[in-house]
C-alpha cells in the first residue's frame, strides 16, 4: 500500500482570545492519498480554514503531526521548513487581495521559483511561466498585466499557477471559488479537476457549497466547532448524513 500523501495525527490548534482558549481545530486525524480531493465543509468558522493553513504551517499547530509522504513536517525549522512549499501549496479564497498588486502577471507567477532558488535564466523563467499560464487557461497577453487589470475568473487562475509554479505534490483550495459567478466556477472547478488528472495532484478543498464539495471530492468532512463530525466517501455521505 503506498504512503499517503497527507496525514494528520491528533492535529489541534488553539487561538488565545480574551474569552480564553478558542478550539479552532481539535484532534484531527485524516488521510489523503495521491489523486484524491477531500472536501472539507462546515459553517464559518468551525475550523476548516485554519486546518488548511495548520497543514501548510502558514499557522504553527498547537500539538499533533502532519506528515508529507511518511515525513513529519511540523517539527521542521529554518531551510528545512521552506523547503516543504515544493511540494505544499495553498489557493486563497480572495484572488485580488492575495495577489501582490505591484507585480504583473509574469512576475507573480514566476516569483515561487525566485523565493525558493531555482537556478534559472531569466529567459527559461519566463518561458516556464508562460507554461504554466497556457495550462491554466491564460493565454500569455496576461503576461505584463496586473492584478487590477483581470476580473475574479483570471485572477484566480493567477492564484493558481503561481500555486503549481514548483510542481507540489499537494495543494489546500480555500474555497477558491466563493468570491466568483456561477458560471466562472465550473471553469475554475473543471480546471482544478483536469489539473488533478494531468498532474497526480492531491487537493484538500474547503468550502460551504455542498454541491461544488459534492462536485469536486472523492471524500468529504464535515467540521463542527473545530472537530470533525463526519468523514466519509461523498457517495456515502449523501445518501446516509449523519449531521444536519
Amino acid at each position: 500500500m503506498s504512503t499517503p500523501v497527507i496525514e494528520t495525527r491528533h492535529l489541534t490548534k488553539y487561538f488565545k482570545t480574551q474569552r480564553g482558549l478558542l478550539h479552532a481545530v481539535e484532534d484531527v486525524n485524516i488521510t489523503i492519498n495521491q489523486g484524491e480531493t477531500i472536501g472539507v465543509v462546515g459553517e464559518s468558522g468551525c475550523g476548516k480554514t485554519t486546518l488548511g493553513r495548520v497543514i501548510t504551517r502558514l499557522e504553527e499547530a498547537t500539538s499533533g503531526e502532519v506528515y508529507l509522504e511518511g515525513r513529519e513536517i511540523l517539527k521542521l525549522r529554518g531551510k528545512e521548513k521552506k523547503n516543504i512549499y515544493h511540494d505544499i501549496q495553498m489557493v486563497f479564497q480572495d484572488p485580488y487581495s492575495s495577489l501582490n498588486p505591484r507585480l504583473s502577471v509574469g512576475d507573480i507567477i514566476a516569483d515561487p521559483l525566485l523565493t525558493m532558488g531555482k537556478k534559472m535564466a531569466k529567459k527559461e523563467r519566463g518561458e516556464k511561466v508562460r507554461e504554466i499560464m497556457e495550462k491554466v487557461g491564460l493565454p500569455s497577453r496576461y503576461y505584463n498585466q496586473y492584478p487590477h487589470e483581470l476580473d475574479g475568473g483570471r485572477r484566480q487562475r493567477v492564484g493558481l499557477a503561481r500555486a503549481l509554479a514548483l510542481n507540489p505534490k499537494f495543494i489546500v483550495c480555500d474555497e477558491p471559488v466563493s468570491a466568483l459567478d456561477v458560471s466562472i466556477q465550473a471553469q475554475i472547478l473543471n480546471l482544478l479537476m483536469d489539473l488533478q488528472d494531468e498532474h497526480k495532484l492531491t487537493y484538500m478543498f474547503v468550502t460551504h457549497n455542498l454541491f461544488v464539495v459534492k462536485h469536486i471530492s472523492h471524500n468529504i468532512m464535515v467540521m463542527y466547532m473545530g472537530q470533525v463530525v463526519e468523514y466519509a466517501d461523498k457517495e456515502e455521505l449523501f445518501a446516509h448524513p449523519t449531521h444536519p
